[in-house]
């Protein structure tokens, strides 16, 4: 079975578009997204009052399929035991996770849209924001009649969790300043943004933080873990069609060497390792600031992993979390011994092979923990404890006061240097497995059989930075009728990379006429020093570029593909307060609209197709190749996850790089594939500039 790393999202929608023709359907949406307006704040609209006051959960059990989940969530509710509204919520504390799945479930077993709507306004005044906004989010995605609908972009609603505390505090200087007409000059003010790297750089692996900070790469990873939880039974949640351990794998192997091309635009190598005996090198300061004032916590150069070390002067009590190098450890250990002798252990004590064709979705369900591992107590979440041990967060005194790190949040994740060398370890354990159990392709494997790859050209390849536009006014706080009125704006822009459209053409030529599989991977040729990497200690660097079917006739086929179509990537999202404007700012209900695709699905950042490249021309290689085309046997026609309608065919994800390389020539030699030698330029009149002229810019 293979997937593109955006197909994991973007091809979740069988249809590019969905046409709108009801007001019913219209109205649902617009009810939604109001649900994530001014997050930190109660709602004031006056339906939303009134069903807060007025709705009792104890009284309407029969309204949802699962009684059982209605007397869960009471007994967090009536005991007191709820994470309080104005906490820090992280989906990485179990105690937080628990009233997460909780709410969510209240959600999810809703018998109709009409109770679930209910719910969600009740609960939208009742319970923790960052616990409501995100037990919300994955049960839109998960419930059949509310998949469809789009969710905001996150880094509008959650703002705090993707701008740096300057920008933040600025908007709320520009909304105390605002006072009705006295202070109309400021409002609908634009904010210019920075990233961290520019304010204070703790270690030269920040200088890439214009990527690793970047809001559509870590709304990206935000959603892709709202489709996919790690806490979500596949059995239970309709997930068992999708391969989940297998493209757990797959998206992390796809992350890292997507980073690892931009660390060489830069002159940096390998992602670096690291042992959890030895001082951990790479420093990290967030530049971030919670809506309730405290700081992320920073992470000091060379810092300490040792429990001794790490709990140093801290109370902590029976706070499992400060045990979390001994959980690494064990868990690691655990993780090992499945690897190398080839089988699970399940609770009841059977053995689960992993030499079967189902092996690296088994042992990717292990490693990340969820509940489809053979045996999740036993092998662990690694990466939970992991994620809190390298984030270096302080230690709770209760879980009311959690201080999470950005590793304990999807939305800042990627921003931290350490998540990479984590994710790199881990990834290290599949590799393994691999080499261990998994046979080498050879020619047989990869040959198609008359068909000849003759030629790729692409245009020229160049990157710049631009401004990118989003609305920062859930940064601030609002009166009720600023609340309602939507009377207040304000803006932030930020320099992002994107780089030129650009056409690209593969000459195949066949023997006959037949359907066929076309994958195109980026790569690197040479590292830092300007050496030749060879394929054996290169193939996990190659990112999944495009991938379709094509059907080729007898004789010579030009395959021609614009940037713009290549669907592995998302375009820019559309603002939140621009759609909701556009979508309902009519009078007219009963007008058609349209969202299109790139409004429901959630995917790699089409700005970063491309590497930054550098200003004489930075050397990468395509590998384009040409494959029988092995349709994947999908299990409704509905779009929805869970059920394989992601899937363009049923070769192993990442193939033919989704194992180690030994034959490194027949890579080279069979008809069918190609490699190509491209230079990737990039202008240098966007960010440096900006930089420079900062101070006449406002820039924070």
């Amino acid at each position: 079975m293979r997937l593109i790393l955006v197909a994991l999202l973007a091809g979740l929608c069988a249809v590019s578009a969905v046409s709108v023709h009801s007001t019913n359907y219209a109205q649902k949406q617009k009810d939604v997204w109001r649900l994530f307006k001014y997050i930190n704040q109660p709602s004031y609209y006056k339906d939303h009052v009134e069903i807060s006051h007025n709705y009792h959960l104890s009284k309407n059990v029969a309204a949802y399929s699962k009684p059982e989940v209605v007397e869960q969530f009471y007994k967090y509710w009536q005991y007191g035991k709820l994470l309080p509204r104005g906490e820090i919520f992280s989906v990485f504390h179990g105690e937080h996770l628990k009233q997460a799945v909780a709410l969510f479930k209240l959600f999810y077993y809703a018998n109709d849209y009409e109770t679930f709507y209910t719910t969600a306004v009740w609960a939208r005044n009742h319970i923790n924001e960052g616990m409501f906004m995100y037990s919300l989010s994955v049960a839109l995605i998960h419930r059949p009649d509310t998949y469809y609908f789009s969710l905001p972009p996150i880094y509008e609603i959650y703002p705090h969790y993707f701008y740096s505390t300057e920008v933040i505090k600025k908007a709320q200087y520009y909304k105390q300043m605002y006072s009705g007409q006295q202070g109309s000059e400021y409002n609908d003010k634009i904010i210019y943004a920075n990233y961290s790297g520019h304010y204070l750089n703790l270690h030269p692996e920040q200088s890439l933080s214009y990527y690793m900070e970047d809001v559509g790469l870590n709304s990206f990873y935000y959603y892709y873990n709202l489709y996919y939880p790690f806490w979500m039974s596949g059995e239970e949640f309709n997930l068992k069609y999708d391969n989940r351990g297998e493209a757990f794998y797959y998206m992390y192997y796809q992350i890292l060497a997507r980073y690892y091309l931009e660390r060489l635009s830069h002159g940096f190598g390998e992602i670096e390792n690291f042992d959890w005996e030895v001082p951990f090198e790479t420093g990290y300061y967030p530049s971030l600031c919670y809506p309730n004032g405290l700081h992320f916590p920073t992470r000091p150069n060379y810092a300490h992993l040792y429990e001794y070390f790490y709990n140093y002067g801290q109370k902590y009590g029976f706070n499992k979390y400060a045990n979390s190098y001994s959980y690494v450890k064990d868990f690691e250990r655990r993780i090992h011994d499945v690897i190398d002798s080839g089988y699970a252990h399940t609770e009841s004590g059977q053995t689960v092979e992993l030499f079967s064709h189902h092996g690296v979705n088994i042992l990717g369900n292990l490693i990340e923990g969820n509940p489809d591992s053979p045996y999740y107590h036993y092998y662990g979440a690694f990466q939970v404890f992991a994620r809190h041990l390298l984030g270096y967060s302080q230690q709770p005194l209760t879980y009311f006061k959690l201080h999470p790190s950005a590793l304990e949040h999807f939305e800042t994740s990627l921003r931290d240097p350490a998540f990479y060398q984590l994710y790199k370890k881990l990834l290290s354990y599949f590799i393994r497995y691999q080499a261990n159990h998994k046979h080498y392709y050879n020619e047989h494997d990869l040959m198609y059989q008359g068909v000849e790859v003759k030629n790729v050209e692409f245009d020229s390849l160049v990157t710049y930075f631009d401004y990118f536009y989003a609305d920062l006014s859930n940064a601030v706080y609002v009166t009720p009728h600023e609340f309602v009125q939507d009377s207040f704006k304000v803006q932030v822009a930020q320099q992002r990379l994107n780089h030129k459209p650009f056409t690209y053409k593969i000459y195949v030529n066949s023997d006959r006429e037949t359907d066929a599989v076309v994958k195109v991977f980026l790569g690197p040729k040479y590292d830092e020093y300007g050496r030749f990497i060879n394929l054996t200690d290169n193939w996990m660097n190659f990112v999944q570029f495009d991938h379709f079917v094509y059907k080729l006739k007898a004789g010579d086929n030009i395959i021609s593909r614009d940037s713009h179509e290549i669907y592995n990537y998302m375009h820019d999202r559309t603002s939140y307060y621009e759609l909701y404007q556009k979508a309902f700012g009519v009078h007219d209900q009963s007008h058609s609209f349209q969202f299109h695709h790139d409004q429901f699905w959630y995917g790699y950042p089409q700005r970063y197709m491309l590497p930054m490249g550098s200003r004489g021309g930075m050397t990468y290689q395509f590998y384009v190749m040409v494959s029988k085309q092995l349709p994947y046997k999908t299990h409704t026609t509905v779009p929805m996850v869970g059920f394989g309608m992601q899937y363009v065919d049923s070769y192993p994800m990442g193939y033919p790089f989704d194992r180690p390389v030994y034959w490194e020539q027949v890579f080279y030699d069979i008809p069918n594939s190609y490699f190509h030698e491209v230079k990737i330029y990039h202008e240098h009149h966007g960010y440096e500039q900006h930089l420079e002229h900062e101070a006449t810019h406002y820039m924070v």
